[in-house]
């Protein structure tokens, strides 16, 4: 597996509340999360480390090699109630940290799916024959709203209410995470980011970037055309390959 990363401020940011890891597990098997913090500077940024922290503790624990797809999901999923968990007690020990929160995007990827489960507006997509499929749905008010029939998909884009989300880890002592399984093969790449990055990217400049086979250049090739675009937010990257 080939993994690259990179996280970046941005260029209106004085701080990042992104946060990643990517990992090896057993026998080749790749954890990749990545966590937009919110909240505040600090907060935030604490909100998203401790969550992948977390995760990365859970899933490390208990993974090992064999697993049934059912045990994956379910070894994903509750990692994320984990984290949840962790970070809405932390909320609780200062006034500060009150409302403190990240979004999730988090995959075990193998030779033959990626399991990818989250909540937010940080996203999953798959590569794959020269398309690119995004594999999360945003929980977030113009999602909602776009599937109402309120508003097209065109004018969520610039809508005002675009980076209000309606489900975030450690806002409440429970949280329900959508799940997917899809089929991962030979020259496919998973991507991981923050919505830094969809907000100043398309999907055609993802394609553009990613269909060279340069693999160790799509993170950085991401991340600085976000930044000529404007870098209005922390940008966050994580791509796995085979």
């Amino acid at each position: 597996m080939r993994i690259v990363a990179r996280t970046d401020t941005g260029l209106v940011r004085d701080n990042n509340q992104d946060s990643y890891i990517a990992c090896e597990l057993q026998d080749g098997v790749v954890l990749a999360v990545v966590c937009d913090g919110m909240g505040g500077a600090a907060e935030g940024a604490l909100a998203s480390s401790e969550a992948v922290k977390a995760i990365k503790e859970r899933v490390v624990e208990r993974y090992y090699g064999g697993m049934t797809d059912l045990s994956v999901r379910s070894l994903l999923v509750s990692a994320l109630e984990f984290a949840n968990k962790q970070i809405y007690d932390l909320s609780l020990t200062d006034e500060k940290y009150e409302g403190m929160g990240t979004t999730v995007v988090a995959a075990i990827v193998s030779e033959s799916f990626a399991y990818i489960a989250h909540a937010g507006d940080s996203r999953a997509y798959l590569i794959s024959n020269g398309k690119l499929s995004q594999l999360t749905r945003d929980h977030s008010v113009v999602q909602r709203m776009v599937e109402n029939g309120e508003i097209t998909a065109e004018e969520a884009e610039d809508h005002p209410s675009k980076h209000i989300i309606t489900r975030a880890m450690g806002v409440d002592s429970e949280i329900k995470i959508d799940f997917c399984q899809e089929p991962f093969g030979d020259d496919d790449i998973l991507l991981l980011c923050s919505d830094g990055l969809t907000n100043y990217t398309d999907n055609s400049d993802i394609l553009n970037l990613t269909g060279d086979g340069c693999y160790y250049k799509f993170a950085d090739r991401l991340v600085n055309l976000a930044n000529r675009n404007g870098g209005g937010d922390n940008i966050t990257v994580v791509t796995v390959s085979q």
